[in-house]
């Protein structure tokens, strides 16, 4: 498909918040929507547990607000929040109009219990509720006349003219271009990748925040990661999510010897907020384990009646399976791994960034809704209740560009990129090291838990591979391409080798800004979790925000 060379709104990402978002638009608008890979292919698309939500007579929105803010450790936005969940049962009724297939018990919705949460509340599709969701959208999307999907499609950058977004830089059927938008909307997901051991697909490589971090806007929180306490654990495979809907079903944790440790760490014991159980986790193989990074525990669904598993976890049976356990009969081993970005950019209750004409909706974000840890199936409600703001969206037509047109590159430009071409050998293979060495630096300095040499190390580390990284010719570049010179890349660079050069920029930027935040932050909260700051400190109930290279702490929170 060809590209044009402007729309009205370009939304980057076909999640679930970036495909809701482009249906909540008003229909008069021509919209694209720029996915790096097949739709759906997302986070969102990999959610099991479901969508939380208040809509049983039983349970309550204050109930909700309570449990989220609990959650969230002193750091949740409580206008935010409350936004978050009186908003939560109209998009419900939303999602239930297009055709999403919750499960249902006697024509009532079917709700379940999953951790920090005071009542059954989590709306369910069996356990693929982020695919029902997503592939209902998608089918929503594609029949809309104003929205264009264009997949195989990278955002490098926003185009900027005089601090206002003007559109983004584009990779697209092998050619990087310019185009124009009024409105941009970031959707990009979490930024998983950025670890050794995470539930992220491979497209979670923070994109959307180092856009918005490169163009100056306003990020916050970014040391707060959450690392869900249950991942499938076994050589050779992915590090798949066994939901926490398994633990709200009735499965227990257990250690070699069969025993409930967690309730050793919390009175909730399994069904303790997420960072808890992580850290129980990794505090318990601690003790048993030379290496705790390479142990695991045992999830024991044998409490679960046999035919509430085959009918709740159809698909955490099928991949079981296909790596040799049989859930029905077998312990599955689980350890944590990264899962969920509660930092991002900093964004107001209509989805508006620091930087004019650019939105942002979903994990890409920091709404104030998380805190310093996200209350379990709360993202998925976050990606429909934010991106529903996007129908009061107020953009004018086109801007005409200040700039006049160039068709092609220089012709010294091109001579640039037929030099490059021929060490394209060379330089993918140094980008390829990078990219598998900041993972396992990660994982080990910002992973569970953190101290200040660590930290201090690994900062000084990712600040010499990013220095590596620049000097690349392939980079130098693309960054001094200015709008709206397009190239054509020339046999021998592969759209695939500039994938993998722009993701690993992103996850550099991203890698660093996490490792700046967890260093700045001296205590421990959440998602955050300091071995030589241990506790939590009331001095450090504040937002840490960073704007280019200038950092600092927020206001307290109420």
């Amino acid at each position: 498909m060809s590209l044009p060379t402007s729309f009205d709104v370009i939304v980057v990402g076909a999640g679930a918040a970036g495909l809701y978002s482009a249906l909540c638009l008003p229909a008069s608008l021509r919209v694209a929507i720029v996915s790096k890979a097949s739709l759906p292919l997302s986070a969102s698309d990999w959610a099991q547990g479901g969508i939380a939500a208040v809509v049983d007579p039983q349970d309550s929105v204050d109930l909700h607000i309570a449990d989220t803010v609990r959650a969230g450790a002193g750091l949740c936005d409580r206008s935010a929040v409350g936004f978050l969940v009186t908003q939560a049962a109209e998009c419900i009724d939303s999602l239930v109009n297009f055709g999403v297939g919750f499960d249902r018990v006697d024509e009532k919705l079917a709700l379940t219990l999953e951790a920090a949460h005071s009542r059954p509340r989590v709306l369910h599709a069996a356990d693929t509720t982020g695919r029902a969701l997503v592939s209902t959208l998608a089918d929503r999307v594609l029949a809309q006349p104003n929205i264009t999907v264009f997949t195989q499609a990278f955002a490098l950058d926003l185009w900027l003219e005089a601090g206002t977004c003007r559109g983004i830089s584009l990779l697209y059927q092998d050619q990087i271009t310019w185009v124009r938008a009024t409105a941009v909307v970031l959707a990009t997901g979490g930024g998983g990748q950025v670890y050794a051991q995470t539930t992220n697909p491979e497209v979670s490589t923070g994109d959307g925040v180092a856009m918005a971090h490169r163009a100056g806007g306003v990020l916050r929180d970014l040391e707060f990661f959450q690392f869900h306490p249950t991942a499938l654990t076994k050589a050779g495979a992915p590090r798949f999510l066994i939901s926490e809907a398994v633990r709200g079903e009735g499965a227990h944790l257990v250690d070699d010897t069969g025993y409930r440790f967690t309730f050793d760490y919390h009175p909730a014991g399994e069904l303790a907020p997420r960072d808890v159980v992580s850290q129980a986790i990794f505090s318990h193989l601690l003790k048993h384990s030379p290496d705790p990074t390479k142990g695991c525990v045992w999830l024991d669904l044998s409490p679960i009646p046999e035919a509430k598993i085959r009918h709740r976890f159809p698909n955490i049976i099928q991949v079981c399976q296909h790596w040799g356990i049989d859930i029905l009969h077998d312990l599955i081993p689980v350890a944590p791994a990264a899962h969920y970005w509660m930092g991002g950019i900093q964004t107001d209750l209509m989805t508006r960034t620091s930087i004019p004409g650019v939105y942002a909706v979903g994990e890409t974000t920091s709404t104030g809704v998380h805190g310093a840890n996200r209350l379990a199936s709360n993202s998925l409600l976050e990606c429909v209740v934010f991106g529903a703001q996007l129908h009061e969206i107020a953009i004018s037509s086109v801007p005409e560009l200040s700039i006049d047109p160039i068709a092609t590159a220089p012709l010294n430009v091109d001579l640039q990129l037929q030099q490059i071409a021929k060490t394209t050998q060379i330089w993918s293979q140094q980008v390829s090291s990078i990219r598998q060495e900041l993972p396992r630096l990660m994982w080990q300095a910002a992973g569970i838990c953190r101290d200040r040499t660590s930290l201090e190390t690994a900062i000084d580390r990712v600040k010499l591979l990013q220095t590596e990284f620049n000097l690349l010719a392939i980079g130098q570049l693309i960054s001094q391409l200015t709008p709206p010179i397009t190239i054509n890349l020339p046999a021998g660079i592969s759209q695939q080798d500039l994938y993998i050069w722009g993701e690993t920029r992103n996850l550099l930027d991203i890698g660093l800004t996490i490792l700046t935040g967890a260093l700045m932050r001296t205590e421990s909260r959440g998602g955050h979790y300091r071995t030589d700051f241990p506790t939590l400190d009331p001095s450090w109930q504040v937002h840490t925000i960073v704007q280019g290279d200038r950092w600092s702490k927020s206001d307290s929170i109420d």
